[in-house]
Protein backbone atom coordinates (compact mmCIF):
# COMPACT_ATOMS: atom_id res chain seq x y z
CA UNK A 1 0.00 0.00 0.00
CA UNK A 2 1.41 3.03 -0.90
CA UNK A 3 1.82 6.47 1.57
CA UNK A 4 -0.82 9.37 1.15
CA UNK A 5 1.15 12.38 0.18
CA UNK A 6 0.27 15.71 1.98
CA UNK A 7 -1.04 18.17 -0.04
CA UNK A 8 -1.92 20.77 2.57
CA UNK A 9 0.34 21.42 5.94
CA UNK A 10 -1.71 21.47 8.96
CA UNK A 11 -1.86 25.16 10.53
CA UNK A 12 -0.29 25.47 13.73
CA UNK A 13 -3.68 25.47 16.05
CA UNK A 14 -4.36 27.54 19.07
CA UNK A 15 -4.32 31.31 17.31
CA UNK A 16 -5.93 33.22 15.08
CA UNK A 17 -9.40 34.36 15.13
CA UNK A 18 -12.10 35.51 12.61
CA UNK A 19 -10.39 38.79 12.03
CA UNK A 20 -6.56 39.06 11.52
CA UNK A 21 -6.09 43.08 10.67
CA UNK A 22 -2.66 42.65 12.11
CA UNK A 23 -3.63 45.88 14.09
CA UNK A 24 -5.96 46.88 17.34
CA UNK A 25 -9.03 47.38 15.94
CA UNK A 26 -9.26 51.00 17.87
CA UNK A 27 -6.44 53.63 19.74
CA UNK A 28 -4.94 53.14 22.19
CA UNK A 29 -6.76 56.75 23.50
CA UNK A 30 -9.94 55.92 22.16
CA UNK A 31 -11.83 55.55 25.22
CA UNK A 32 -15.11 57.04 24.06
CA UNK A 33 -15.79 54.91 22.10
CA UNK A 34 -17.12 52.56 24.34
CA UNK A 35 -18.59 54.00 26.89
CA UNK A 36 -18.80 51.39 29.22
CA UNK A 37 -15.24 50.57 29.35
CA UNK A 38 -14.65 54.12 29.35
CA UNK A 39 -16.63 54.18 33.05
CA UNK A 40 -15.43 51.47 34.55
CA UNK A 41 -11.54 52.93 33.91
CA UNK A 42 -11.84 56.22 35.15
CA UNK A 43 -13.50 55.09 38.55
CA UNK A 44 -12.53 51.72 39.07
CA UNK A 45 -9.93 50.36 37.17
CA UNK A 46 -9.53 47.36 39.39
CA UNK A 47 -13.03 46.15 38.66
CA UNK A 48 -12.02 46.72 35.03
CA UNK A 49 -9.15 44.42 34.67
CA UNK A 50 -10.61 41.83 36.89
CA UNK A 51 -13.88 42.59 34.12
CA UNK A 52 -11.24 42.45 30.80
CA UNK A 53 -9.35 38.95 32.32
CA UNK A 54 -12.95 37.37 32.92
CA UNK A 55 -14.18 38.20 29.56
CA UNK A 56 -11.43 37.12 27.77
CA UNK A 57 -11.78 33.84 29.76
CA UNK A 58 -9.05 34.00 32.73
CA UNK A 59 -8.87 34.25 36.31
CA UNK A 60 -10.33 37.27 37.42
CA UNK A 61 -7.38 37.81 39.41
CA UNK A 62 -4.71 37.76 36.25
CA UNK A 63 -5.38 41.52 35.62
CA UNK A 64 -4.01 42.48 39.40
CA UNK A 65 -1.08 40.16 39.36
CA UNK A 66 2.33 41.58 38.27
CA UNK A 67 2.98 40.39 34.56
CA UNK A 68 -0.70 39.73 34.04
CA UNK A 69 -1.91 42.39 31.90
CA UNK A 70 1.80 42.09 30.12
CA UNK A 71 1.02 38.22 30.03
CA UNK A 72 -2.36 38.89 28.89
CA UNK A 73 -1.91 41.55 25.95
CA UNK A 74 0.40 39.15 24.99
CA UNK A 75 -1.58 36.37 24.79
CA UNK A 76 -4.26 38.09 23.24
CA UNK A 77 -2.21 40.12 20.56
CA UNK A 78 -0.95 36.11 19.12
CA UNK A 79 -4.88 34.73 19.35
CA UNK A 80 -6.02 38.21 17.33
CA UNK A 81 -2.91 37.98 14.51
CA UNK A 82 -2.04 41.54 16.25
CA UNK A 83 1.47 42.43 15.37
CA UNK A 84 4.10 43.48 18.03
CA UNK A 85 6.69 42.18 20.50
CA UNK A 86 6.68 40.97 24.17
CA UNK A 87 9.04 43.82 25.02
CA UNK A 88 6.03 46.43 23.56
CA UNK A 89 3.26 44.58 25.43
CA UNK A 90 5.18 44.99 28.90
CA UNK A 91 6.10 48.64 28.11
CA UNK A 92 2.70 49.31 27.49
CA UNK A 93 1.23 47.63 30.08
CA UNK A 94 3.80 49.11 32.44
CA UNK A 95 3.55 52.88 30.98
CA UNK A 96 -0.05 53.16 29.92
CA UNK A 97 -1.64 50.36 31.84
CA UNK A 98 -5.44 52.25 32.21
CA UNK A 99 -5.49 53.16 28.91
CA UNK A 100 -4.18 49.51 27.29
CA UNK A 101 -6.38 47.79 29.46
CA UNK A 102 -9.04 49.59 28.12
CA UNK A 103 -8.47 48.92 24.79
CA UNK A 104 -7.70 45.22 25.49
CA UNK A 105 -11.24 45.07 27.14
CA UNK A 106 -12.64 47.23 23.75
CA UNK A 107 -10.91 44.44 21.45
CA UNK A 108 -12.79 41.42 23.34
CA UNK A 109 -15.93 43.31 23.13
CA UNK A 110 -15.58 44.18 18.96
CA UNK A 111 -14.23 40.70 18.49
CA UNK A 112 -17.10 39.14 20.73
CA UNK A 113 -19.84 41.55 18.75
CA UNK A 114 -20.64 43.02 21.88
CA UNK A 115 -19.86 46.23 20.17
CA UNK A 116 -19.11 47.71 16.98
CA UNK A 117 -16.82 50.71 15.65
Amino acid sequence: MANPVITHQPGAGGYGTNVQTGEWSTGLCSCCSDLLVCALGCFCPIALRCYTANKYGENCCLGCVPGGLTAMRTHMRLTYGIQGTICNDALMTFFCGLCEVCRMAREIRIRNGEISL
